[in-house]
């Protein structure tokens, strides 16, 4: 089954895997020490591009194009020119298209900003993570402080919608440090702030320093008191929260992650990336060298596809909807169930609320401050 090119996406992910080095928390798809496949890849890349163009009936219009990674400020200025001349070519990218590309501190420099503002990248989200160099450091981040400086005071005056990206719950960083340099990022020529706990994923490095006891991790009971503290210390210096991660000052939402948590239409392009024509999702080749050789071959590199079902379609509806301020309705919440387990789920929507974990205004459930640390366990509640 293809993608359904009658979905008409108008949000584009394009992800760039190549990396200066492995963070050891990470889980994505980047590549470190493999930057002599970089055009190589960039042509695989455009011509991935160029055969979906060939199947739509018109040009689309774009709402959002990001550039994810990896590290997609170490693409060469030439290709990301070479690849933009593409994009105008196949798609209308209009004055108002949100062009996102994220940025690692170190990796980044004066001419790269002014030639991505003048090619029409409008925000940037740049991976701060920590202020603390020698908990970055190692964890295999190797970025400084000086680095988030200096490339926040290049972006000033060229961009008017920078990101940035904390993680809540590093090991070695103390809650007055966290606190301390939330009080230092207010202060930033900043719209926006993903604001993520740590996850550990398996196989990472940082699993197995957990697991052999090298590394020690914050207890729980104090990343939730500082996540609570965090969220309103953001929201005094003007930074509303509107998603679980997600705080911005007001109109700069996220619009291409809204397209995520709305389940529109988008299509991913390149190793690992993921696209969703509202029935089901694919997923590319996660292998750099048959990613490649598959696009060479002028063969279909998509090596996952999931057709959902109701019921995944409804749990999608719920999990992303109470992710966000905005909530979600009774209609998300109880479609395609039975009579039996519609009246299961209104019970434990009352039970939610009463333990306060659960609210309701104008027609909608959210998560109130206390169901936001515990998301997971209210949406299994609430899956049946």
């Amino acid at each position: 089954m293809l993608y359904n090119f009658t979905a008409f996406p108008h949000s584009l992910y394009i992800h760039w895997p190549f990396c200066p080095y492995r963070c050891h928390y990470c889980p994505f798809i980047a590549l470190a020490s493999h930057d002599q496949f970089m055009e190589r890849y960039h042509q695989a890349l455009k011509q991935e591009i160029i055969r979906f163009g060939q199947q739509q009936k018109k040009k689309l219009v774009l709402d959002t194009l990001y550039f994810g990674g990896g590290t997609p400020s170490t693409y060469p200025s030439e290709l990301l020119l070479d690849i933009f001349a593409i994009l105008n070519d196949i798609f209308i990218i209009q004055q108002n298209t949100e062009i996102t590309i994220e940025i690692n501190p170190g990796t980044v420099n004066s001419d790269q900003l002014h030639i991505w503002s003048d090619i029409g990248i409008n925000r940037l989200s740049i991976g701060v993570q920590s202020l603390k160099d020698t908990v970055l450091h190692k964890l295999n981040r190797l970025q400084k402080a000086e680095d988030v400086y200096t490339v926040l005071e290049q972006a000033q005056g060229i961009f008017h919608n920078i990101s940035i990206d904390l993680i809540l719950g590093l090991p070695g960083v103390l809650v007055t440090e966290w606190k301390e340099m939330l009080s230092k990022v207010v202060t930033w020529p900043i719209t926006h702030i993903s604001m993520y706990i740590l996850m550990i994923h398996d196989s990472t490095p940082l699993y197995f320093s957990i697991k052999t006891k090298k590394v020690t991790l914050p207890c729980d009971e104090e990343i939730v008191d500082l996540y609570y503290w965090s969220r309103n210390f953001l929201a005094e210096h003007g930074l509303q929260q509107y998603e679980i991660s997600s705080f911005c000052r007001p109109n700069f939402e996220s619009k291409h992650n809204t397209v995520y948590w709305e389940r529109k239409p988008y299509k991913g392009f390149g190793l690992g990336a993921c696209s969703f024509d509202g029935e089901r999702r694919f997923q590319n080749e996660k292998n750099l060298i048959k990613y490649m050789e598959g696009i060479e071959c002028d063969k279909d590199v998509t090596v996952f596809i999931e057709q959902l079902t109701k019921e995944q379609v409804r749990l999608e509806k719920v999990m992303l909807g109470l992710r966000r301020s905005s909530g979600v309705t009774w209609d998300d919440l109880l479609t395609d169930l039975s009579k039996e387990k519609k009246q299961k789920c209104k019970d434990e929507v009352v039970r939610l609320k009463q333990y306060n974990l659960l609210r309701e205004h104008n027609g909608r459930l959210q998560l109130t401050p206390t169901g936001l640390v515990v998301e997971n366990d209210i949406i299994a509640r609430l899956s049946l």
